[in-house]
C-alpha cells in the first residue's frame, strides 16, 4: 500500500513532507481540467479533485491511496485562475489590490472503490498594493503558476495583511482537513 500524489505542485510536495509523509510517489494528471457551470465554488474544486484522482488511478496500484486536490481563487465570485502571461498576472494583483478575496481547495482521496471529496475554504486580505510592486513582483516570475498570481508561500507573503482559515489552503493543500481524511483510509500522522 502507497501514496500517490496527484500533483507535480513542489508546494504540495513540501507540504506532505513537512507532516511527515516522505514516502510516496508522484503521478501528476496531465489532462485538462473542466469546470461545469452552475456549481458552487466547493462543488467545482471537489469536482476537478476527484477527477485527478481518478485519472491517475489508472496508473496506480488498487491497493495506493491517491491524494489529489485543486485550488482556485474567487474574487467577487468570479474565478481567477492562473495567469497566462506576465501583463495577465499583473492584471489579476491589480484586481486583488486592497480586497478580500477566497480561496477554495478541494481535496479528493481514493483507494480502490473507496472514495472521499470535501473542500475547505479561506478568506485572503490583501493590502494596497502599487504598480510598482506589481511589475516588480511579476518579474519575479513568482506568480505564472499560481491560482490568483501570487504565492503566500513566498514573496507574494507581502501582499496579505490578514487570513481567515487554513493558511495551508492558500498554499493548495488544507492539512488539517488533509489528515482527516487519511485516517478515514487508515492512514494516521500522529
Amino acid at each position: 500500500m502507497g501514496i500517490v500524489l496527484a500533483s507535480g505542485s513542489p508546494r504540495r510536495r513540501e507540504l506532505l513532507k513537512m507532516i511527515g509523509i516522505e514516502d510516496f510517489r508522484i503521478v501528476a494528471d496531465e489532462s485538462e481540467e473542466f469546470m461545469r457551470q452552475g456549481l458552487s465554488p466547493e462543488q467545482t474544486v471537489c469536482e476537478i479533485a476527484t477527477a485527478k484522482a481518478k485519472n491517475v488511478s489508472f496508473l496506480c496500484g488498487i491497493c495506493d491511496t491517491i491524494i489529489a486536490a485543486d485550488t482556485l481563487v474567487y474574487l467577487d465570485g468570479k474565478p481567477l485562475g492562473k495567469p497566462c502571461s506576465p501583463d495577465d498576472a499583473a492584471a489579476k494583483l491589480r484586481s486583488l489590490s486592497g480586497k478580500m478575496h477566497t480561496v477554495y481547495t478541494g481535496l479528493a482521496l481514493l483507494r480502490g472503490s473507496k472514495h472521499a471529496a470535501g473542500a475547505e475554504v479561506t478568506n485572503v486580505y490583501f493590502r494596497e498594493i502599487s504598480d510598482v510592486e506589481i511589475s516588480a513582483y511579476v518579474k519575479t516570475r513568482e506568480p505564472m503558476d499560481k491560482a490568483g498570481a501570487y504565492g503566500a508561500q513566498g514573496l507574494g507573503a507581502v501582499f496579505i495583511e490578514r487570513i481567515e482559515g487554513d493558511f495551508f489552503n492558500v498554499m493548495g493543500l488544507p492539512l488539517c482537513r488533509l489528515s482527516v481524511m487519511l485516517k478515514e483510509f487508515g492512514i494516521t500522522l500522529l
